[in-house]
C-alpha cells in the first residue's frame, strides 16, 4: 500500500479554508499538507482555530513558493478541478482516484487544491497525471477547499483500506429465548386480563397477536427482563390504588 497523499493547496487566501483543511486531513489520517504561496503570508491569524485541534498538520505545513517546487519529489499528481480544461488527461472521481493511489506502493502521491476563487490555472493543471473532479450537482458545482479535501480524504481511507466504524451498535444481549418470551407473554396475558383489555372469549385470539408482535419485534434477553419489568411495576401500581389503606 502506498503512503498516504500530500494535500497541496495553490494560493490559499482565508485562514478558516486552511484550519479547516487541515481538520479534514486529520479526520481522515492525511497530515502532510503543503502551501504555495498563501496569499497575505504565513501563518495566518485565526488558522489554529478553525482546525479545531488538528494543529499537528498545521504544524508540519511546509511554504514554497511555486506549484512547481511543491512537487519536485511526488512521483504522482492529482489536480482537482470543476471544470473541463480541455487537455488530453485521465479524469476519474475521487473514489477511482484515491483505489489507483492505494496502489501505488513506493510512490509519493501529491493532490493539488486550487485557490477559492479561480481554483488551478491551466498551466498548474497541465503538471498533473490526472485529474480529479467531484459529481456535485449541475446546478451548484462549487465546493469549499476543505469540503474537496474532506471528500478525497475520506476514498483514501477507504481505499487503504482503513475507514473502519467507531462503533458497532452490535446488541449486548443475546437473543431472548423461549422460555422467556413465553413467560413475557404469560406476564402480558395476565396483566390485559385484569385490566379488562378484551372479552374472555376473545382472549386465544389476542394473547396469539401479542405473542406474533412480540416474535417480530426479535427481542434479546435485557428487552424481555425489561418489559416484565414494566408489566409488574404497572399492575404492582394497580394493585395498591385497588386496595386502598383503611
Amino acid at each position: 500500500m502506498s503512503s498516504a497523499p500530500v494535500v497541496i493547496l495553490v494560493e490559499p487566501q482565508l485562514a478558516e479554508n486552511i484550519g479547516m483543511v487541515a481538520r479534514a486531513m486529520a479526520n481522515f489520517g492525511l497530515s502532510e499538507l503543503r502551501l504555495v504561496a498563501p496569499k497575505n503570508g504565513w501563518p495566518k491569524k485565526g488558522v489554529r482555530e478553525a482546525a479545531s485541534g488538528a494543529t499537528h498538520v498545521l504544524d508540519g505545513a511546509v511554504v514554497y513558493a511555486t506549484v512547481g517546487q511543491a512537487i519536485a519529489d511526488l512521483n504522482y499528481v492529482l489536480a482537482t478541478t470543476a471544470r473541463e480544461r480541455g487537455q488530453m488527461k485521465r479524469v476519474t472521481g475521487p473514489d477511482e482516484a484515491m483505489r489507483d493511489v492505494a496502489t501505488r506502493t513506493g510512490q509519493r502521491v501529491g493532490i493539488l487544491f486550487g485557490r477559492e476563487r479561480a481554483g488551478l490555472s491551466n498551466d498548474e493543471v497541465s503538471l498533473a497525471d490526472a485529474i480529479v473532479t467531484f459529481p456535485v450537482s449541475p446546478d451548484f458545482p462549487s465546493l469549499n477547499l476543505a469540503q474537496g479535501v474532506l471528500l478525497v480524504g475520506y476514498e483514501w481511507r477507504r481505499a487503504a483500506g482503513l475507514a473502519q466504524l467507531p462503533f458497532s451498535g452490535e446488541m449486548l444481549s443475546p437473543p431472548a429465548t423461549r422460555e422467556a418470551m413465553a413467560s413475557l407473554v404469560g406476564t402480558l396475558e395476565e396483566s390485559l386480563a385484569e385490566a379488562g383489555f378484551y372479552p374472555p372469549e376473545k382472549r386465544e385470539i389476542i394473547a396469539r397477536n401479542m405473542r406474533d408482535m412480540l416474535h417480530r419485534m426479535a427481542m434479546t434477553e435485557q428487552d424481555v427482563r425489561t418489559l416484565r419489568g414494566a408489566l409488574k411495576a404497572l399492575h404492582g401500581r394497580r394493585s395498591r390504588v385497588a386496595s386502598p389503606r383503611p
